[in-house]
C-alpha cells in the first residue's frame, strides 16, 4: 500500500476539531480520494487502473478525501455494494479544478441571488459539492465538517480513464484497522496520514467558505 499511515491518536492532537476543513492526504502531484463499490465494480478498477466494466458513465458518482468520512459511509467495507474500498491518487490540478467548478449541492443564500440562480448553476455545473458532519472511528458526528464532491456527465468520463494516477485497493486494510474499532483499541488504530488541504484559488477558498487554518 502506498499510502502513508499515521496512529489515529497522534493525528486526532494536531486535526482542527471544529470548522470547515478539506481534511485529505495530499502532495505537489496528487490528492487521495476514496470510494467504496461492489467487487465487481471495485476488483476492475483496481485490476485494470481505470473505472469501466460495470461501473455507469449516465451517473453521478461521489468522491471523499476524508478516509474516516468513507469508513462511516462504508461501514467500514461491510456494508452490501461497498465491500471493495479504493484509495485513488487523483491529480491534484484535477482535484483543484473539481473545487473551482463545485456548485452547492443546496441552495445557499449567501452564494446565490436567488434559488433560480442556484438552479441555473446547478444545471450548467458536472460537479456538485457537499459539507458534512465529520464522524469518529465508531461513527459518531464531530464538530467539523467534511467534503464530498459528485462528478457527472463529461467530468465523470475524465475521472474514470484520464485523471486518476493510480488506483489501490485497500480493502485488506480497512479490514485490519477496523478490527482495533470492534475491539475499542483505538491506540492501535492506524488510519491515511491526513491535514487540511487548501485550495490555490482565493474565490474558491472562500466560495467553500473553508475555516482559516
Amino acid at each position: 500500500m502506498k499510502l502513508k499511515t499515521k496512529l489515529y491518536k497522534e493525528q486526532l492532537k494536531e486535526w482542527p476539531q471544529t470548522g470547515r476543513h478539506i481534511m485529505a492526504q495530499f502532495d505537489e502531484e496528487k490528492v487521495i480520494v476514496y470510494q467504496s463499490y461492489r467487487p465487481e465494480i471495485g476488483h476492475f478498477a483496481a485490476k485494470n487502473q481505470f473505472f469501466g466494466g460495470a461501473f455507469s458513465l449516465s451517473r453521478m458518482t461521489w468522491i471523499k478525501p476524508n478516509f474516516l468520512w468513507m469508513m462511516y459511509r462504508n461501514g467500514w467495507g461491510t456494508k452490501e455494494g461497498q465491500e471493495v474500498v479504493l484509495a485513488i491518487h487523483l491529480k491534484r490540478d484535477v482535484f483543484e479544478r473539481y473545487l473551482d467548478k463545485a456548485i452547492y449541492s443546496s441552495y445557499q443564500p449567501n452564494i446565490y441571488k436567488d434559488r433560480e440562480e442556484w438552479q441555473e448553476a446547478v444545471k450548467n455545473s458536472n460537479i456538485r459539492l457537499q459539507w458534512d458532519p465529520d464522524h469518529d472511528p465508531y461513527g459518531a458526528k464531530l464538530e467539523r465538517r467534511a467534503i464530498q464532491l459528485g462528478i457527472r456527465n463529461e467530468d465523470i468520463e475524465k475521472y474514470a480513464k484520464d485523471d486518476i494516477l493510480e488506483i489501490e485497493d485497500i480493502s485488506e486494510f480497512v479490514k485490519e484497522q477496523y478490527q482495533h474499532v470492534l475491539n475499542n483499541k483505538l491506540d492501535n488504530l492506524i488510519i491515511p496520514e491526513e491535514r487540511p488541504f487548501v485550495p490555490k484559488s482565493k474565490t474558491t477558498y472562500h466560495q467553500l467558505k473553508l475555516s482559516g487554518i
